[in-house]
């Protein structure tokens, strides 16, 4: 427990029935803000557990802050035994192929004639329409709803880096289930959300769907674009390294060229405005390339960040670990996992007050608080121990 202030989420309960990476985001995100979240698992626990190559992470990322029971639902034992704790839950998040959880007595219609103030959260592929009987993942919805095309260069989609729509789409049920708390205040009812990969990444592709309705011409793929700014770019260094620099405004250019010893392209009156300087790049180009190439990548950062333009080196995941930003404002989470090892892995990108949330519970071990959270439930040691003799719990 490392947190000091009293988190907004504190006393509401939540029963995860989730695996891969976009319901467990969601249920990150209620964790981290202070909801006591119950991963549901099977006997043997979740299979994301062990995934490998570039799955290793999802586990780890995205548990956090959870406790974990292990039972077999397939039995009446079990099944009656989450069943108890849904009654007293405030949220349900699952995030399984349609109509699974109805066959195992845990869907929408059977959970809300027994808790009516639950709020029930599905993560799916689609939302409702001709799609929903789909498989979908968070590559299939990038590449379908046009972020893939908008990502690679022309005639090479490309994914994003990372499971961006898993965690959006996760967030976004989050979000519906803060919504629907607050309205439970005034209703006394709960109410079922569905947040979807296809929808969010389609949200996410509407700053291309809208230039295309402002502009009538089509958005190009992101390497191949015309910037709306003039400087907006990488610069090659002295040292053989890159700093991308923006320079996003008129007064910025004026700052730019007055420290560069540019003064002269401040009297071009093609040069003027920014729209201006977007058409007539090759005017001012090379001699910004030659002058930042002149300073190595640190003295160039140092002489960027002094005048106040919006500049980056180029980061790799493994550069964050040691981050001096994330490391001083409370942006890594040190935290032991499954096998011992202990991580630094980032917080949710959010201050309350000033304080960043932190760890109260370490990525669980398969099961760690199934005793606990049964007992919480009303069953009595006596039948926790029965089910642990049948294989019923683990």
């Amino acid at each position: 427990m490392t947190l000091p202030l009293r988190l907004p989420l504190a006393g509401i309960k939540v029963v995860e029935f989730s695996h891969m990476v976009m319901g467990p985001a969601a249920g990150l995100m209620l964790a981290d803000l202070g909801a006591d979240v119950i991963k549901v698992e099977p006997i043997g626990g979740d299979k994301t557990r062990r995934l490998r190559g570039a799955g290793a992470g999802y586990f780890p990322m995205y548990n956090r802050n959870k406790r974990s029971i292990a039972v077999d639902l397939k039995s009446d034992a079990g099944r009656d035994a989450v069943l108890k704790l849904i009654d007293a839950a405030d949220v349900f998040i699952e995030n399984f192929r349609p109509g699974a959880l109805d066959k195992l007595g845990f869907g929408w219609d059977a959970v809300k004639a027994r808790n009516d103030r639950l709020i029930y959260c599905s993560e799916k592929g689609f939302l409702d329409g001709p799609y929903e009987h789909r498989t979908a993942l968070d590559e299939v919805t990038q590449m379908m709803g046009g972020l893939a095309y908008m990502t690679g260069p022309p005639g090479r989609p490309l994914r994003a880096g990372s499971s961006i729509i898993d965690v959006t789409g996760g967030m976004f049920g989050a979000m519906g289930v803060l919504a629907a708390l607050y309205e439970r205040e005034q209703s006394g009812k709960g109410k079922r959300i569905t947040a979807s990969l296809f929808e969010t990444t389609v949200f996410l592709v509407g700053q291309h769907m809208a230039q295309k309705s402002v502009t009538g011409q089509v958005a190009a793929p992101m390497p191949a674009r015309t910037s709306a700014w003039a400087i907006y770019q990488l610069f090659d260094t002295k040292d053989g390294e890159q700093v991308f620099v923006g320079v996003v405004s008129d007064g910025q250019w004026k700052t730019l060229c007055n420290a560069f010893g540019l003064e002269h392209l401040l009297n071009d009156p093609d040069l003027v405005e920014n729209r201006d300087r977007v058409i007539h790049k090759d005017k001012f180009l090379p001699e910004i390339e030659a002058a930042f190439k002149a300073l190595t990548k640190a003295d160039l950062m140092e002489k960027i960040e002094h005048l106040g333009l919006p500049f980056a080196p180029i980061g790799k995941p493994e550069d964050m670990f040691d981050d001096p930003h994330l490391n001083a404002s409370g942006g890594l989470l040190e935290m032991e996992l499954d096998d011992g090892q202990i991580a630094k892995l980032p917080a949710l990108p959010v201050a309350l007050d000033g304080e960043r949330v932190g760890l109260r519970y370490n990525p669980p071990k398969v099961g760690e608080h199934t005793d606990a959270v049964l007992r919480e439930a009303g069953l009595s040691d006596t039948q926790i121990s029965e089910m642990r003799e049948g294989g019923l719990v683990a």
